[in-house]
C-alpha cells in the first residue's frame, strides 16, 4: 500500500513552519520553530480527515497524560496543546530523534547501551503506572533520544488510565511487541503487558528485531501472532548477552502474566544486576519513591541500586508492613559528664549535689550489673548461635503449592526478611538459581510433570540453611 502524503502544516502563531518529520495513521509531525523563546521545536498535528469526536478525545487525553508525566526526564516534553485555526488538535514537543529505531536493524548495538536504555525506559514505565497511566503502545520507535544522547518515551495516544482500561478496545496495538493476552483480546492492556510488551522491546534493541520474527521464514501478521500465542522467543543468538539477561528476558515474555516479573521495576533491578555482572557501573532509576522527603540522599542512592546476584528490592505495594525495632535510648552521656551536668543542674535549682563517694558507690553497682548482663547475654548469644548453627538467617518453612491448568505457584510466609535480603529460588530444572523478593514462585509446566523447588535465604552474599524441598504434580 503506498504511504500517503503529508498533510499541509497548519499556521501557528508564533511558530514558523520549517519541514515534514514524519506520518502516522493519525497524524503527521512537523519541525517547527518558535519565536519565543527561540528554539525548534516538533509539533504534531491531527489529520483533519480523520478528526472526530473519539479521535479528539484521545489527542486530549494523550496531551493531558504528556503533560502530567514529561517532567520524568525520560518521558517526552510537551510544551502545549491547542486546536490551530482549521480546527487539528495540535501537541508542541521537545525536538527529538528517531534514530534508535533505525540503528537496532541496521547495526548491532552495545549491550552496555541497550542495559543503559533499558533502565531509562523503564524507569519512565514505572513511572507512568504509579500514576495510573497505561502506555499501551511500548515497542522500539516510541523510543526517542534528545540532543544530549537521553532516550526518551513517547507517543501516549493510545495509553489509558488503569481505571478504564478493562473497557478500551486494543486499537492500534503493534502485533510485534503485543502481548498475547491483548491480541487474544482477553484484555485491552494490563501492567503485566505492559511488562511483556518491555521486555519484548528491549530484545528487540538487543536482537536487531522482534522476539517472534524468524529471519528467511514468513513474519506475517498471522504467523507473528501464533508464535507470540506459543511464548517460545529465540535467544537473540549474541555470544555477549549474559545467559542472566536471556533468562529475565524470556520470564517476562511468559505466556501466563502470572508466571513473569512483579513490575516492570522489578525487571529493571535485574537490569541492574547484570550490569554489575558485566562489571559496569550500574545504571540509575528515575522512579519517584512516596517517601523521598523524609530519605537522605544516601538512602536514595543505595534504593536505586542492588548488589550483584541480589534481587531487586519490592516495590512498596508488594513489601510487608513491620514494626521498627525500638531505638536505641542514646539520651545517656558519660558517667562524668551526666555528674557535671547534675551538679550544675542542682546548684542552678538550689539543691545540694550528690556526696562523691556515694555517686562512686552508685557507679560502681552499676558496673557489676551491666558486667553480669553482658555475661547472661553472650551466654544466651552463643546459645542461640549454636542451636542456629551459627547464623541469623532465618530459613524458609511451610511452602504451599497452588496447582493450576499449566502452572505451579508455590508461596510461603516471610521469614523475617531484612532490607538488602533475598530469596533463593532451585528447581529441579537444572536451571541456575533466581533471586527475588516475594514469597511467591510460579513455574510453568505440563500435564503429569513433577515440579519441585527449594528456597534459602541469602544475605551480605551469604546463604542460610534451605528449605525442605516442596513439589507438585500438574493432573
Amino acid at each position: 500500500m503506498a504511504r500517503r502524503l503529508p498533510s499541509d502544516p497548519p499556521a501557528l502563531p508564533g511558530f514558523s513552519h520549517v519541514h515534514v518529520l514524519g506520518s502516522g495513521g493519525f497524524a503527521d509531525v512537523f519541525l517547527y520553530e518558535q519565536n519565543m523563546p527561540r528554539r525548534q521545536v516538533a509539533v504534531k498535528v491531527m489529520l483533519s480527515e480523520v478528526v472526530n469526536d473519539q479521535v479528539r478525545l484521545m489527542f486530549q487525553a494523550e496531551a493531558n497524560l504528556m503533560a502530567q508525566l514529561s517532567s520524568h526526564p525520560s518521558i517526552l516534553t510537551v510544551y502545549q496543546a491547542s486546536v490551530s485555526s482549521d480546527g487539528r488538535p495540535y501537541l508542541v514537543m521537545e525536538l527529538c530523534s528517531s534514530t534508535l529505531s533505525q540503528r537496532y536493524r541496521m547495526e548491532r548495538l552495545p549491550v552496555p547501551e541497550v542495559l543503559r536504555i533499558a533502565i531509562k525506559i523503564g524507569s519512565a514505565i514505572e513511572t507512568a503506572h504509579r500514576a495510573g497511566v497505561l502506555h499501551r503502545d511500548i515497542k522500539p520507535s516510541n523510543i526517542l533520544t534528545t540532543a544530549y544522547g537521553h532516550p526518551v518515551l513517547s507517543d501516549f495516544g493510545i495509553a489509558a488510565t488503569l481505571s478504564e482500561s478493562e473497557n478500551l478496545e486494543a486499537v492500534g496495538m503493534s502485533i510485534p511487541w503485543s502481548a498475547p493476552e491483548v491480541l487474544m483480546d482477553e484484555t485491552a492492556g494490563t501492567i503485566e503487558s505492559e511488562l511483556w510488551s518491555y521486555a519484548a522491546t528491549v530484545y528487540s534493541l538487543l536482537a536487531g528485531r522482534s522476539p517472534f520474527e524468524v529471519p528467511g521464514e514468513s513474519n506475517k501478521s498471522t504467523d507473528l501472532i501464533s508464535r507470540i500465542n506459543r511464548a517460545k522467543p529465540r535467544a537473540t543468538g549474541r555470544s555477549d548477552v549474559p545467559e542472566s539477561l536471556e533468562r529475565a528476558l524470556n520470564r517476562a515474555m511468559s505466556r501466563k502474566p502470572e508466571a513473569r516479573q512483579g513490575s516492570v521495576l522489578e525487571l529493571v533491578h535485574e537490569l541492574q544486576a547484570v550490569e554489575s555482572e558485566l562489571g559496569l557501573s550500574q545504571t540509575a532509576i528515575e522512579v519517584a519513591m512516596d517517601d523521598w522527603a523524609l530519605a537522605t540522599v544516601a538512602e536514595l542512592e543505595d534504593r536505586t541500586r542492588v548488589r550483584p546476584g541480589q534481587a531487586a528490592p519490592m516495590t512498596s505495594s508488594q513489601r510487608r508492613k513491620r514494626r521498627r525495632p525500638a531505638a536505641v535510648d542514646d539520651s545517656f552521656g558519660s558517667f562524668e559528664s551526666e555528674a557535671a551536668e547534675g551538679k550544675m543542674s542542682r546548684r542552678k535549682t538550689g539543691m545540694s549535689p550528690i556526696p562523691r563517694t556515694r555517686g562512686m558507690q552508685t557507679i560502681a553497682w552499676i558496673g557489676v550489673a551491666v558486667a553480669a548482663l553482658v555475661v547472661v547475654l553472650g551466654a544466651t548469644v552463643t546459645l542461640v548461635q549454636l542451636q542456629s548453627g551459627s547464623t541469623d538467617i532465618p530459613t524458609v518453612s511451610d511452602i504451599s503449592a497452588t496447582v493450576s491448568t499449566d502452572v505451579v505457584e508455590f508461596s510461603w510466609l516471610d521469614p523475617g526478611l531484612e532490607p538488602g535480603d533475598s530469596y533463593q529460588i532451585t528447581t529441579t530444572d537444572n536451571q541456575p538459581p533466581l533471586q527475588q523478593r516475594e514469597p511467591s514462585f510460579v513455574v510453568d509446566a505440563e500435564s503429569g510433570e513433577n515440579v519441585c523447588i527449594s528456597v534459602t535465604v541469602t544475605r551480605d552474599g551469604k546463604s542460610g540453611a534451605a528449605s525442605a524441598q516442596k513439589c507438585a504434580v500438574l493432573p
